[in-house]
């Protein structure tokens, strides 16, 4: 039987409204949220297959910044263009931003949250989520002993040696070991072409971008003493210098706004747990400290000029990256060592299903029991991510925490 014709490309407001929906559902951290992304993307709508999703993560992990956030302008991006980037980005980063920002007025107490059933049930909903992506991830790139071998060592070393920068050496060792091992194999068929993407002029301009305001903005602040400005060359730098994840950027944040005494550090810690519980990404966490800034800028212009900061960076280097990206993915070497970091990945997102999304949501049968059902749901009936999570959530309030 033929395999069935990819779909047309999506138009800008379709790519809105799916990311949009998903910033509404993509609960359980970075990692989740790629499990989510694939399930939409690539499973469902088919506007990216398994090959080129995995290469778009594996390229995402390489780089400074928020995995998922750059994920998912990478996926508008290679669909759609510029527009089509943007679209997805604001869609998915639209319903965290607000409600953070709306917390940042008030940085009210959130001490039960944790204890919530409903939260419970959410972070099944991801495991489960995640468990879906590395199954058919696993059965789509790791097909011989040597990347089910590579996919496990992978999981192996971010289990026993969790660093910040791991998942990047991880990758690096996995396209080493793939070069090695397939570069003398030819490839059967080539990657098939997104339908856009950044031209190689367009790219180099956004990395030369990104280069010359990491440098020029704290001088520009530091000369001008402008606190907005101020504000964006910190949240710029932060959003620049992150590696191996959103979560690694709780230091450099709290450096930037605590120790200034731009936000003490009570209102710091529950926003960020706040952050954490919500769906979307945690780089929002950005807008609740705008808000919450003791002095102006603050309040929405404040939330607006931090989430533009922390976000610019991130973006720039991905829409300077993926033109040559789509390029290097097509040489015969490059294919070989993509082989390797797609295994790579798919151990990342194994690794991950253990810790922190096992390890954090599945503590009694219960919880065993309702993760068992969400995954058969998701994966033999093909339930859409989104019902699996209000389900999860509604199962959670009303069984778990009884």
């Amino acid at each position: 039987m033929p395999a069935p014709h990819p779909p047309p490309p999506p138009t800008t407001l379709r790519l809105f409204l799916s990311a949009l929906r998903l910033g509404l559902t993509s609960f359980g951290g970075p990692v989740a949220h790629l499990g989510y992304f694939r399930e939409e993307y690539v499973a469902r709508r088919r506007w990216l297959d398994d090959p080129a999703y995995a290469d778009l993560v594996a390229l995402c992990q390489s780089l400074p910044g928020p995995a998922s956030s750059q994920a998912i302008f990478g996926i508008g991006l290679a669909t759609r263009g510029l527009a089509g980037g943007l679209a997805c980005w604001v869609g998915f980063t639209l319903p965290s931003a607000l409600i953070m920002m709306a917390c940042g007025y008030s940085a009210a107490s959130m001490g039960a949250l944790p204890h919530a059933g409903w939260l419970a049930g959410l972070k099944i909903a991801a495991v489960a989520v995640v468990a879906q992506a590395v199954w058919a991830m696993g059965t789509q790139l790791c097909t011989d002993r040597s990347r089910v071998t590579m996919a496990l060592l992978a999981a192996a070393a971010m289990l026993l040696l969790p660093i910040n920068s791991m998942p990047l050496l991880v990758i690096l060792a996995g396209g080493l070991l793939g070069w090695a091992r397939y570069r003398r194999i030819r490839v059967p068929t080539n990657p098939a072409p997104l339908p856009f993407t950044v031209s190689h002029a367009r790219g180099a301009a956004a990395l030369l971008l990104f280069v010359l305001l990491l440098f020029l903005l704290p001088l520009a602040a530091s000369s001008t003493h402008l606190r907005g400005l101020e504000y964006f060359s910190g949240f710029y730098r932060a959003g620049a210098l992150v590696f191996g994840g959103g979560h690694v950027v709780l230091p450099l944040l709290q450096s930037q706004v605590v120790r200034p005494g731009w936000v003490d550090n009570e209102r710091f810690v529950a926003g960020y747990g706040l952050a954490q519980a919500l769906p979307g990404p945690l780089f929002s966490f950005a807008a609740y400290l705008g808000a919450a800034a003791r002095q102006a800028p603050n309040g929405w212009l404040g939330a607006l000029i931090c989430l533009l900061g922390i976000y610019l960076s991130p973006l720039l280097v991905m829409a300077g990256a993926i033109p040559f990206w789509e390029t290097l993915r097509r040489t015969r070497s490059a294919q070989a060592a993509l082989r390797g970091a797609n295994a790579a990945v798919t151990g990342i997102l194994l690794a991950a299903l253990y810790d922190p999304l096992w390890q954090t949501a599945v503590h009694s049968a219960r919880d065993l029991a309702l993760t068992l059902l969400a995954f058969a749901l998701l994966y033999v009936w093909k339930f859409p991510s989104w019902l699996i999570v209000l389900l999860a959530a509604l199962a959670g309030h009303a069984w778990l925490r009884q």
